[in-house]
């Protein structure tokens, strides 16, 4: 089989070409790759437990690094689902995604909890509040009958102008060590504009929010036969 692990903040990736695969417990899920041509590569993002996800920050910056590692090129076109994101490569292992569009609803009260639903082109549930609470929170809301097809959770602290501490639920993986759709997610319900930098527990993402739509930017890079990655 062909496939290669990858890291961003030590959130893993297997990415995959062939069909028939199976995603180890330690993943954090599997970037099959459905096409390629050129600067352009189709596809899908499997969670552990074997469901879709219709986006993914970390996930298509992986898979964008994986291309360019490929073709030598400076920039990817990844295609998942409806949506396509341009990553260019800043630095050795750093890349700039262009997430587009990204939707905030207004607060609601969620099984007693204030919340602030996001979409990045996947669901979203953002608290403000203490982040060491997400075990308890986050498979209570992943779940709950507000979000049928389930939501990736999310709390955060807001450390200052600009600045947000957060740790993230993953919907079909639990708690992950960083989040790149998560951190567009916080960034937007706690800032709305601007350049946020995100704080995970594997490392720092940074977004940058313009009339509605998201750049992101962070690391991905392969992971080495018997090497573990950070955060993990």
């Amino acid at each position: 089989m062909t496939s290669s692990r990858w890291h961003a903040h030590g959130n893993v990736y297997l990415v995959v070409e062939e069909d028939d695969y199976t995603i180890d417990p330690d993943l954090d899920g599997a970037v099959h790759v459905l096409e390629v041509d050129g600067d352009d590569v189709h596809i899908e993002i499997v969670n552990p437990d074997g469901s879709l996800a219709e986006m993914s920050g970390n996930g298509t910056r992986i898979a964008a690094a994986w291309l360019i590692a490929r073709t030598g090129s400076t920039v990817a076109h990844v295609h998942v689902g409806p949506r396509l994101v341009e990553v260019h490569r800043v630095a050795s292992t750093l890349y700039e995604s262009d997430l587009g569009e990204v939707e905030v609803g207004p607060k609601e009260v969620v099984a007693g909890h204030e919340l602030t639903p996001v979409s990045v082109g996947n669901p979203h549930a953002v608290l403000v509040g203490d982040p060491a609470d997400l075990p308890e929170l986050g498979p209570l809301l992943e779940t709950h009958p507000r979000f049928p097809n389930r939501t990736n959770v999310q709390i955060a602290r807001v450390d200052g102008p600009g600045e947000v501490t957060a740790r993230v639920w993953e919907r079909g993986v639990g708690e992950t060590t960083a989040s790149g759709s998560s951190a567009v997610a916080v960034a937007a319900a706690t800032h709305g504009e601007g350049d946020v930098l995100v704080h995970f527990p594997g490392g720092d993402l940074r977004v940058r929010l313009r009339e509605g739509r998201a750049t992101l930017t962070g690391p991905a890079e392969p992971i080495q036969e018997g090497a573990a990655p950070r955060g993990r």
